[in-house]
């Protein structure tokens, strides 16, 4: 991918017109500065992730003819407009042996209101195809409620439902696989562990581990941080029955609190960076302890800088996090 071509100009291309309105899902990029930006210059004075080698594997998967898979049809998206251009992409590794390994569910983050495939999706699916790994890259819903986490756990549902219904054509295993999330796509990795809400909720197979990336874990911690600071300690209530199906008191208390129901975990490698402004790291290390607590295998890697946002790591303290996750699930979770 030629590093001068703006963003704008990169996703306005034909071939992947499917997915350009979700580089950033609910977000009008052609509004905002980045639109005109060279990749040079998003590489350098935004993103320190390699957005390049991303757009270079998107557009591969394009010309292979078999990549974009909406979520739900268009009987059911009648009365559903929340789940509009809901979807999965699919990134196919080029080693011969990737259908032997269990493949990665991508979940990008965007605050539970936008979903980033541009940096957290494309770039990091990239990573883990070349350590050879086939990789789907969910884009959730990021509308409607009560309850919105209810409509995201059934999106995780509804991809493994559609990875199974045609596994021989992607020449995977759909019961096998790793999830992978980043801020509150690092939640929802971890929600659809918790027993009452995720996989055993849905009769879906467990996950052969999760890679949760700055997760944002919990509410009691948000609110002891807010009372710390003599801050409001709720969120707006419309706001919190929109996302939580309750208000933020009450879902403290529920199975949303994800350190507080743990159990059901599968092993899990947790990475972050100091400096995080946006997502305090003390998330990170409640969810390590609740795991320790309940034996479960852990990883916890707590980078020197790069604050929020690092996606795949690229010339950062965070470069080859992706690698070392995978190495430490192929050793054993050791």
């Amino acid at each position: 991918m030629d590093m001068n071509r703006t963003l704008g100009n990169v996703l306005e291309d034909p071939a992947i017109a499917r997915i350009a309105k979700d580089a950033i899902r609910k977000m009008d990029l052609t509004k905002e500065t980045m639109w005109n930006k060279t990749l040079q210059e998003l590489k350098e004075d935004h993103f320190g992730g390699d957005l390049a080698h991303g757009f270079d594997r998107l557009f591969a998967a394009a010309e292979s003819g078999n990549w974009y898979y909406p979520l739900y049809s268009g009987a059911e998206l009648q009365g559903k407009s929340e789940r509009e251009g809901t979807n999965l992409v699919w990134f196919p590794s080029a080693d011969p042996k990737a259908g032997e390994r269990p493949y990665i569910l991508l979940v990008p983050g965007g605050g539970f209101v936008n979903v980033w495939n541009l940096t957290e999706g494309w770039p990091v699916a990239a990573q883990f195809n070349d350590l050879g790994y086939n990789v789907f890259i969910l884009t959730y819903q990021v509308e409607g409620g009560p309850c919105r986490l209810d409509n995201e756990m059934g999106d995780f549902a509804r991809a493994l439902e559609i990875i199974r219904g045609r596994e021989a054509e992607f020449g995977v295993r759909w019961d096998n696989y790793i999830t992978c999330g980043f801020s509150a796509g690092g939640y929802l990795i971890c929600l659809w562990n918790v027993a009452e809400k995720g996989f055993a909720a849905h009769g879906m197979p467990k996950p052969q581990a999760s890679f949760p990336v700055y997760p944002w874990v919990s509410l009691k911690l948000d609110a002891e941080i807010a009372a710390d600071e003599d801050q409001p300690e709720d969120f707006n209530p419309e706001e919190d029955i929109e996302l939580f199906g309750c208000v933020y008191t009450e879902a403290m208390e529920s199975p949303l609190e994800i350190p507080d129901h743990a159990g059901n975990f599968p092993p899990s490698a947790i990475f972050l960076a100091a400096g995080d402004t946006m997502v305090n790291p003390e998330h990170s290390r409640r969810l390590a302890a609740a795991l320790e607590k309940q034996g479960i295998p852990c990883k916890l890697e707590i980078g020197e800088t790069g604050g929020h946002g690092f996606a795949d790591g690229t010339g950062m303290s965070m470069a080859g996090w992706t690698e070392r996750a995978i190495r430490w699930f192929e050793n054993g979770r050791k």
